[in-house]
């Protein structure tokens, strides 16, 4: 099913093309990712006893920050991104303050955008019209 997931996020009429049933990959796709959300909600919860519709607002867009970072659509720089943001978030919060936490994510966010926007690992496309 990985082959077929790569071929369908790559070109969808050459994977229709080969037999692949493109409803079925793109259900499996949102079944993965609703179920790994589901289980980072459940993760998330246990470790704050009261729960709100807004509890994982945060950590989404620090994960969105990350992925940034890295270089959208490039999974290990996303995962670098995160390595990342959770370094420098710890040292800020041992050398600096705890208040300063969240905002050095943010602060990274704009110095990347504005510095390199594909993100450390991305390539710049060029698009043909």
């Amino acid at each position: 099913m990985g082959i077929a997931i790569r071929a369908v996020s790559n070109n969808l009429t050459a994977a229709s093309l080969m037999g692949i049933n493109i409803n079925n990959v793109i259900s499996f796709t949102f079944i993965i990712g609703s179920s790994l959300a589901g289980a980072a909600g459940i993760l998330y919860s246990i470790n704050y006893p009261s729960i709100d519709p807004l509890m994982g607002l945060l950590p989404g867009l620090k994960a969105f920050i990350a992925a940034v970072l890295g270089g959208i659509g490039n999974f290990p720089g996303a995962s670098a991104g995160g390595l990342i943001i959770g370094l420098v978030e710890t040292f800020t919060v041992g050398y600096l303050s705890p208040t300063y936490r969240d905002a050095i994510a943010f602060a990274i966010l704009i110095i990347i955008l504005l510095v390199k926007p594909t993100g450390l690992f991305g390539k710049k496309e060029v698009e043909k019209v």
